[in-house]
């Protein structure tokens, strides 16, 4: 008999030996299945926030950099701010103004944003994030202008009361009512309705981070606290034919010399890249996956545990079966094969049960904060390796302990 016909044979012996303890063959298992479904819910919500993070990018353009007062992975508390932050002078409009003048700049206007509910005739939202920005505002974040018009250049340097709403947000607020030219409450500060935003599809934006209205940046100056740390911001972008190697050294310059900075003074004020931003949220990312990757192992280690003790009163139970295969001339190789493919099969069956609720978790989750999850080929196979590997580690003790059983003594055992 060859070895495939062998582990076929083995198999089968162990699917009906599973069949005749349900019970306990679950309860067996159970530890191996919630420790692959976490991995692989994990995996699938991380790979969708990576996927959904990336296509955000695109939207904006590889080319699109950010200069920042400070870039901090972990924003920086307003109120307690350390003396090197403190000592760097905040953005200031005419410094936008100064990037969008240069040659080799095609696009720059500075942003910022903050929290604010939107209401209208006492319904109202949850705080969403509101956009103090220009008429640019879909070059950078994609979508489309859906109904109505963007910002005129009087009422951006006026900071005119007028608000594009996103269409999601008005449709809750105004129902089937038409809200061009009505006054919505946004903030607690009265603005009429000007147009409706179309959010690009595949931006990364949870429930509670849509960009739920965009005002003119003066009219968020003047009317609203910003954190001029974290959410205060210029995107630049470069005209086309010039790198971003380029484009950053020209306002690199520019700032410098705006700032009234000597040669041996470091630079006040941050560049930010989307590569740098991919690179974070792909750290962030990573260590979350780490972490549960390392609290599913404490489920594995214990599913491990409980194979090795139902194979061990397998073993026990199965005494004078084993005798038998050893009087008919089964070697201790052949024994110990028998139940490592048995221990095998209970905990692969568990993987590919951990799998397919793993996945199914992982869309869900996904789904819920608009992240498009591809299945993670990768860690699948990972997982259905891992599986296995534990029946066989596991499994080698009983395995050895059945291989070495007296075939005499095996046939008396009652």
């Amino acid at each position: 008999m060859n070895l495939v016909d062998t582990i076929q044979e083995n198999v089968a012996v162990a699917v009906t030996t599973l069949r005749t303890s349900k019970l306990r063959s679950a309860l067996t298992i159970l530890g191996v299945v919630i420790g692959i479904s976490t991995v692989m819910a994990m995996a699938t919500i991380v790979n969708g926030v990576q996927q959904q993070i990336v296509r955000t990018i695109e939207i904006a353009g590889p080319t699109t950099f950010y200069v920042m007062k400070v870039f901090s992975q972990t924003p920086l508390n307003p109120d307690a701010l350390p003396k090197w932050v403190r000592v760097r002078p905040d953005l200031a409009e005419a410094e936008a103004d100064l990037i969008a003048s240069l040659p080799e700049v095609g696009y720059a206007a500075i942003w910022a944003q903050t929290l604010a509910r939107l209401e209208y005739q006492g319904i109202r939202t949850q705080p969403t994030t509101l956009n103090g920005a220009d008429d640019g505002f879909t070059e950078i974040m994609g979508g489309e202008l859906v109904v109505g018009r963007w910002f005129t250049r009087n009422e951006m340097k006026a900071g005119a009361n007028v608000v594009v709403l996103d269409e999601t947000h008005a449709r809750r607020l105004f129902g089937r009512v038409n809200p061009i030219g009505r006054t919505v409450s946004v903030g607690g500060r009265p603005c009429e309705v000007i147009g409706l935003y179309g959010p690009a599809q595949n931006i990364f934006t949870p429930p509670g981070a849509e960009n739920g209205a965009i005002i003119p940046f003066r009219t968020m100056d003047q009317q609203y606290d910003i954190d001029k740390t974290n959410a205060l911001f210029i995107p630049v972008k470069p005209r086309r034919g010039v790198t971003v190697e380029q484009a950053q050294e020209a306002v690199t310059v520019a700032l410098r010399e705006r700032r009234g900075l000597r040669p041996s003074d470091r630079n006040t004020f941050d560049l930010i890249t989307q590569d740098q931003i991919l690179d974070l949220f792909s750290q962030l990312t990573g260590a979350f996956f780490l972490v549960m990757v390392s609290l599913s192992s404490v489920a594995l280690l214990v599913g491990g545990i409980g194979v090795m003790a139902i194979m061990m009163v397998s073993v026990t139970s199965r005494t004078r079966e084993i005798g038998l295969r050893k009087a008919v001339g089964a070697t201790r190789r052949d024994i110990m094969f028998q139940f490592l493919v048995e221990s095998a099969t209970l905990t692969g069956i568990g993987g590919v049960i951990g799998i397919v609720v793993g996945l199914g978790l992982g869309r869900l989750v996904s789904s819920a904060i608009n992240a498009t999850a591809a299945t993670p080929l990768n860690q699948t196979l990972w997982a259905v390796g891992v599986s296995i590997g534990i029946g066989i580690v596991f499994g080698i003790i009983p395995a050895r302990r059945a291989a070495r059983l007296d075939p005499v003594e095996a046939l008396r055992y009652e």
